[in-house]
């Protein structure tokens, strides 16, 4: 029996949740680890394929290059810690990995279009993607809480039944 197996059901708190008795604190640390964690990954990204892109793309291809492989990196980063610190769901792991990835790509959706206008402006990209990431950690802080992890009746059901 795997996790995929598994029927859903919430786990005891992690240690976030006993730290901070708050699961919307626990929320803001791991998302302010994983904002900080995915900037760091944009600019590794930034650093490592933007330049070797540049050459072939332009500015806005280079851009667009690292402000992909910076997204998927971050993303899966993002949802383990999610799942595992502040959540602490089990089963369904590809729902959650989808509604959760869904409220990124949402996002991303947007920095796709913003980033390289603001590079097309003369803005590097570096200092244009600091500027998004309040948005993006505003709207992942509500995605998250109402729709990425969220547990309906059925889900619950299934949990007294198990008890």
């Amino acid at each position: 029996m795997t996790e995929f197996d598994l029927p859903p059901e919430s786990a005891p708190p992690g240690p976030l949740i006993r730290l901070f008795n708050d699961q919307r604190v626990a929320f803001l640390v791991v998302g302010g680890i994983n904002t900080v964690v995915a900037f760091v990954i944009f600019i590794a990204c930034s650093q490592s394929v933007g330049h070797l892109v540049e050459h072939g793309f332009g500015r806005v291809g280079a851009a667009l290059v690292t402000l992909g492989l910076a997204h998927v990196l971050s993303v899966l980063f993002a949802f383990a810690m999610h799942r595992r610190f502040v959540f602490r769901v089990r089963g369904h792991v590809l729902r959650d990995l989808a509604r959760f990835w869904s409220i990124y790509i949402t996002a991303a959706g947007i920095n796709f279009v913003a980033l390289p206008v603001l590079v097309e402006l003369g803005l590097h990209r570096i200092p244009a993607q600091a500027v998004f990431i309040a948005f993006t950690t505003l709207l992942s802080y509500f995605g998250h809480r109402h729709f990425s992890f969220r547990r309906g009746a059925a889900d619950s059901q299934g949990e007294t039944s198990r008890t």
